[in-house]
């Protein structure tokens, strides 16, 4: 966030004449990219600049949903099989999905070493 406060900053004063810098120059600065540096001026100049991101604060769209968690857990009560066999049987989530799911709920068993 900081760096683009400064990339703002720094084409600010170049849009008002008091520094010389190019944007180039600035995208070296800043570690931005020279089109992202063309992007946040044509904000800026469109009074669209925001700092906050867009998807902040919103649920991802392929979460789990507690009914679905519910049957997973149900389904792999019910069975007898290897965690990988029931992801395969099970085919809609991963494997690393399903696996995290079960080992929150603590329902894998332990091996022993």
């Amino acid at each position: 966030m900081e760096k683009k406060k400064l990339a703002v900053k720094y084409i600010k004063e170049k849009l008002s004449g008091q520094t010389f810098l190019t944007y180039k120059e600035i995208a070296d600065i800043t570690g931005y990219h020279p089109k992202y540096i063309l992007k946040l001026k044509k904000d800026l100049l469109a009074g669209k600049l925001s700092y906050v991101h867009g998807n902040t604060n919103r649920v991802p769209a392929n979460v789990m949903s507690d009914e679905e968690k519910q049957k997973i857990i149900a389904l792999y009560k019910k069975s007898n099989v290897s965690i990988r066999k029931f992801c395969k049987f099970y085919n809609t989530r991963s494997y690393s999905c399903i696996y995290n799911l079960l080992k929150e709920n603590n329902l894998l068993k332990k091996n022993k070493s």
